[in-house]
């Protein structure tokens, strides 16, 4: 393994050292049977390939730690900040123009609705007055009764 600077090192073998029964790892070798090689060997694919994915995450790591730093502090991240906050305020200003716009509509509209029934409340009261009984009864015109306890 030291020759070949090796990270993983596999000893198969038909006969056991004295007190192992099955693969082990002793002094950083593998020690398995024909049988075990298949599976260790999909074992160890998958470790030397973690490794080479660690490895290359970390290469450059000072460098691109130091570009992160730069750009973090630099003008191109401040202005791409402020364009979302912007973006945001400005989702807020109309938000709220919507809302003051809806709220005037809607008391227009409650006032217009309010007018019509106190003129069409007038206008069966002349009616009625003019009618007298004669006119049928629209409850909704009428005071609620009230409700009598048991």
């Amino acid at each position: 393994m030291r020759e070949k600077n090796a990270d993983f090192g596999v000893l198969v073998t038909d006969v056991y050292p004295k007190n192992i029964t099955r693969m082990t790892l002793i002094d950083g070798v593998w020690v398995c049977s024909v049988e075990e090689f298949k599976g260790l060997c999909f074992v160890i694919r998958e470790s030397i390939l973690l490794l080479s994915n660690y490895s290359i995450s970390q290469e450059n790591k000072g460098e691109k730690m130091n570009m992160l730093y730069n750009f973090l502090t630099g003008n191109e991240f401040r202005m791409q900040i402020e364009a979302i906050v912007e973006g945001f305020t400005q989702m807020t200003d109309d938000l709220n123009a919507e809302r003051r716009a809806m709220e005037s509509m809607w008391k227009k509209r409650a006032k217009q609705i309010e007018k019509v029934l106190l003129n069409t409340s007038h206008m069966f009261s002349t009616v009625k007055g003019i009618a007298g009984d004669s006119v049928q009864k629209i409850d909704l015109l009428e005071l609620p009764k009230a409700k009598t306890e048991l």
